[in-house]
């Protein structure tokens, strides 16, 4: 049976004076996950959705909240998540040092959890931690710097995924792979072939300027479904 590939938009590109229109026209697409980034302004450069924010979202929507934290104080922002109330939590663990800590802490609450590695970072650092994980979260750019329209993603991009995902089937576990930053249209193929699973979609694929949601989906699908062939055959 041919594997589910999630599309997760990043809320961080919709039009943020508009968001419930956005999250509305995104539910009527049949996408029933959002990405949502919680950024501290000190571990990345930005901070683009207020707690409060999030808040009232979760109110308007029953879609599943996919949230990224990127910041140096994991421990209150996975509090606050946990008390608005989202399905999976993934924070980083370049800044934790009581990683089993915030595992639990999450799970406890029936969320899944999530680790997300900074390009550089190695996949050893997960030796211990992947069976507990739901999700490893592989950023191709720096966090937090996806406003530097030049920047590409980084050139072992797909050799990470392809290891990760060696490592996840010689532990014999269902982890999912998740990528983020700069995942475009002319990369999906490739990331979902190397073994991908939930794609972190922004403004270089389902929030492109130049066409409508409905066919930047469609374009997506498109590549999802070659790159789904093209794993097979390996």
């Amino acid at each position: 049976m041919q594997k589910s590939i999630t599309i997760s938009p990043s809320i961080m590109c919709a039009d943020l004076c508009n968001l419930e229109q956005d999250v509305k026209e995104i539910e009527k697409e049949g996408l029933d996950t959002l990405h949502i980034d919680v950024i501290d302004s000190s571990f990345s450069p930005s901070m683009p959705l207020g707690l409060s924010t999030i808040e009232q979202l979760r109110k308007v929507t029953d879609m599943k909240f996919d949230v990224h934290i990127m910041s140096n104080d994991n421990e209150f922002f996975i509090q606050e998540m946990l008390n608005i109330g989202v399905d999976q939590i993934t924070f980083h663990i370049e800044t934790t040092s009581h990683v089993d800590r915030y595992i639990n802490m999450i799970k406890k609450n029936d969320t899944k959890v999530g680790i997300a590695l900074n390009p550089a970072t190695p996949l050893s650092v997960l030796d211990y931690v992947l069976p507990q994980c739901d999700t490893v979260l592989l950023m191709l750019i720096n966090p937090g710097f996806a406003t530097d329209k030049n920047e590409q993603q980084v050139s072992y991009s797909l050799q990470k995924v392809e290891d990760l995902a060696a490592l996840i089937k010689s532990k014999g576990l269902d982890t999912q792979i998740e990528v983020d930053g700069r995942v475009s249209l002319e990369s999906v193929s490739g990331l979902v072939s190397a073994g991908a699973d939930i794609l972190v979609a922004g403004s270089t694929s389902l929030f492109r300027k130049e066409n409508s949601l409905s066919t930047n989906k469609e374009l997506m699908e498109q590549a999802i479904t070659k790159g789904l062939q093209e794993e097979a055959k390996v």
